[in-house]
């Protein structure tokens, strides 16, 4: 089996080194389409097959990868990018200008404009805004990493190593990390309040509202009622731009109906928004892009297929170990709070699929089995746009018989999904 391995690499090595330019590598088109196919399936796929849906707090489902996936690459991607920076002033520029129109590009999506495939309107109400979310998130991440690639390398011409040639990267990351968890598990969180009406709930009869208390007083909570990053996201953000259906309406304390509605009865944090993209697990999630920014530096500097899958896997590996040890002695992995665990687990999950991906694509030139995937990836931005705004699904919906309902979304809908 070694000498299977051996040979193919041995092969492909001596093309590199005889070739000029080396060629693209295929496999990070290739993982990005992974990424955008899992986005979708997850989200069309996830009301049919619970498994795959988002976990309601603690956990770790298949759409809980989708998110730190999409941060991995970005920061493989960035090591590319700037491998050579001539001006870092200039790199400097475009990278907060790409992150701005990133995260401005993320507040349309997903800050209430579209209405869904239920409404034929659209518009927002600048009170109720919802400022952060996936592109968000990723527009977070990019620019950190982006700043320590243009700023903090100091690669050496004959050493590529994960922590002596940017041991400031790793400085950065263990220093968002820290305030991460300081700020998770130190912060106080007292007795909190908020008010429904009928402008965010049906429940409430029209011209009606209600004030609903959280019992806290207490600190490192990781719970959905009492955890920091809910009460640092309704200080800085307000809690009216925060997501008005968290997913942890889905555990059994809330009864939440089969519409979506949650009973007046269940605990009073089940009614309140919470946002899974707030402030804090904005740090994590950076440290997610910086791990993959090291993933890319060998990808970038290092031309040996052995070496890259060595590396990779060890370190992928070494990740896996410490965040599974992190789960043992009681920290969650939770997708919500991007925990420390689960900040690791899924670099690991990432690494360990990129590297994959890469041995099929790019070492043995399997390139005909992802052409698919390869080619969502060259357009992942695109797709993601039309996929999160439901813009396909929008436009289609927009052509009806007589009346609006009467248009083929709805028709499949009543025949297939509600069944």
């Amino acid at each position: 089996m070694a000498d299977l391995l051996h040979k193919p690499l041995l092969d492909i090595e001596e093309q590199l080194h005889t070739s000029k330019k080396p060629p693209r590598a295929a496999s990070l088109d290739v993982f990005r389409g992974l990424c955008v196919f899992l986005m979708m399936l997850v989200d069309y796929g996830g009301a049919i097959i619970p498994i795959i849906a988002h976990s309601p707090w603690n956990g770790l489902h298949l759409a809980d990868s989708v998110m730190p996936f999409f941060l991995f690459i970005a920061g493989v991607s960035l090591a590319l990018v700037y491998k050579k920076v001539p001006n870092r002033i200039e790199a400097t520029w475009k990278a907060v200008l790409k992150a701005i129109k990133l995260f401005l590009l993320g507040v349309v999506i997903q800050g209430g404009y579209f209405h869904g495939i239920n409404s034929l309107t659209y518009g927002v109400d600048m009170k109720r805004i919802r400022w952060l979310g996936i592109l968000q998130k990723i527009s977070v991440g990019y620019i950190f990493a982006a700043l320590c690639e243009i700023w903090l390398s100091c690669r050496t011409r004959r050493e590529v190593s994960f922590l002596k040639s940017y041991y400031w990267h790793w400085c950065v990351a263990f220093s968002l990390s820290a305030i991460y968890l300081g700020l998770l598990y130190g912060l106080y969180v007292p007795d909190w309040q908020f008010e429904m009406s009928n402008a965010t709930s049906s429940v409430f009869p029209t011209n009606h509202s209600y004030v609903y208390m959280v019992k806290c007083s207490l600190r490192g909570d990781l719970g959905p009622a009492c955890n920091s990053a809910g009460m640092i996201d309704r200080y800085i953000l307000g809690i009216d731009h925060l997501y008005k259906k968290p997913v942890y309406r889905n555990l059994k304390e809330c009864n939440m109906s089969t519409d979506g509605q949650v009973p007046d009865n269940s605990a009073s944090w089940c009614h309140a928004p919470f946002d899974p993209e707030g402030v804090l697990s904005s740090l994590t999630a950076a440290v997610t892009c910086i791990i993959g920014l090291q993933y890319g530096h060998l990808l970038a500097h290092l031309q040996d297929h052995k070496g890259r899958m060595e590396n990779w896997t060890l370190f992928s590996f070494s990740l896996l170990v410490v965040g599974l040890l992190l789960v043992v002695i009681g920290d969650p992995v939770n997708k919500s709070l991007y925990t420390f665990s689960y900040m690791l687990i899924t670099s690991a999950s990432a690494g360990i699929t990129y590297s994959a991906l890469y041995l099929l694509v790019d070492v043995y030139d399997y390139r005909c089995l992802t052409f698919v995937l390869e080619w969502m990836g060259k357009h992942s931005l695109s797709i993601f746009v039309l996929v999160s705004s439901n813009l396909a699904v929008i436009t289609i919906q927009g052509f009806c018989w007589a009346a609006p309902e009467n248009n083929m979304i709805h028709w499949i809908v009543s025949r297939f999904v509600r069944r």
